[in-house]
């Protein structure tokens, strides 16, 4: 394993996890890089849940009025959501051609499973999507003390660089961006019954019905119903025009979750899809990012049989 200094890796995208074991630990580590950042006069955008929030204000005083703060447990609630935060923060400083520093924890015990896995691909995504962002230090928090070690060590596999201390260390486990796929494997099955309608374009209107009509049965309020019908009407009409021209919608309760799925039998090739806020004027791209910013979860997956689009809505949002 090589090591480098800070200054080595100031000029490129410089994604790094950190390790530490409680609280204590966490506020060292993490504060000492954001104080670090504003002694620098460089930008700091917290990305961290609010009692965290609350440890790192404290140990860093006055420096505090200086970093941008957002809670990620709502900010990440969705982590289809957070590429899109960090690109929109970060991207008029890149611009200016200034260097900036971010931390980000989109991973904790007690997420939900289906939103562990979606939280692990995005951190894989990470180096894709800001691969060209010189001078943009993303530092990503883990607790060892509180994680299993799987998802340890998925994390050194996500992130080409470990910080310990003020020096930064090469990860040997780091799988790179060429070797970097896509999800693509299965979804499980769902665990209780669920109810299904083809469509195609001159039956849209009807499988819009059928959403709406099944979501007021689960109970979801007004406004989620019309959430998810958007979200689920923008995933259908992808699959209209890229799709083959028709696709089937399956709906279904589970837990305290609706979950709304549209298969069809095209295929999604660019991972970032639905993550990264299409450019204005740009031709595709915007409907599931749409369904990332509306729903609680957004899983993709495209295989030979085609793409599957599950959307989650939390019966108590």
């Amino acid at each position: 394993m090589s090591t480098a200094t800070l200054s080595d890796h100031l000029h490129s995208f410089s994604h790094e996890a950190a390790f530490y074991a409680g609280p204590r630990d966490f506020v060292e580590q993490v504060a000492a890089f954001v104080r670090e950042g504003v002694d620098n006069g460089e930008p700091v955008l917290v990305m961290v849940k609010a009692e965290k929030i609350e440890l790192l204000q404290e140990a860093l005083g006055p420096d505090a009025e200086r970093v941008a703060w957002s809670d990620m447990a709502e900010a990440g609630r969705n982590p289809g959501r957070i590429i899109s935060a960090w690109t929109d923060y970060a991207a008029g400083y890149l611009t200016e051609g200034r260097g900036l520093r971010g931390v980000g924890e989109p991973i904790w015990a007690g997420r939900e499973p289906e939103e562990m896995v979606e939280c692990q691909l995005h951190e894989s995504l990470l180096n894709l999507a800001f691969s060209d962002a010189d001078g943009f230090r993303l530092l990503c928090p883990y607790d060892t003390d509180a994680l299993p070690e799987d998802v340890i060590d998925e994390a050194r596999r996500s992130h080409p660089l470990i910080l310990e201390g003020d020096e930064l260390h090469e990860c040997s486990g780091y799988r790179g961006l060429a070797n970097f796929a896509p999800a693509n494997d299965p979804l499980p099955t769902p665990r209780t019954a669920s109810e299904d309608v083809g469509f195609q374009q001159t039956t849209l209107a009807t499988m819009r019905r059928f959403v709406a009509g099944r979501a007021s049965a689960a109970g979801l309020g007004e406004e989620r119903i019309e959430d998810l019908v958007v979200a689920t009407n923008e995933a259908a009409t992808n699959s209209v025009r890229h799709g083959g021209g028709q696709g089937v919608v399956r709906v279904w309760r589970d837990g305290g979750e609706l979950i709304c799925e549209v298969r069809d039998r095209g295929r999604i090739d660019h991972p970032l899809v639905g993550r990264r806020r299409p450019e204005p004027g740009s031709d595709g791209g915007h409907g599931l990012w749409m369904a990332n910013q509306l729903c609680d979860l957004v899983q993709i997956r495209t295989r030979r049989s085609g793409t599957v689009v599950r959307l989650h809505m939390r019966l108590a949002a």
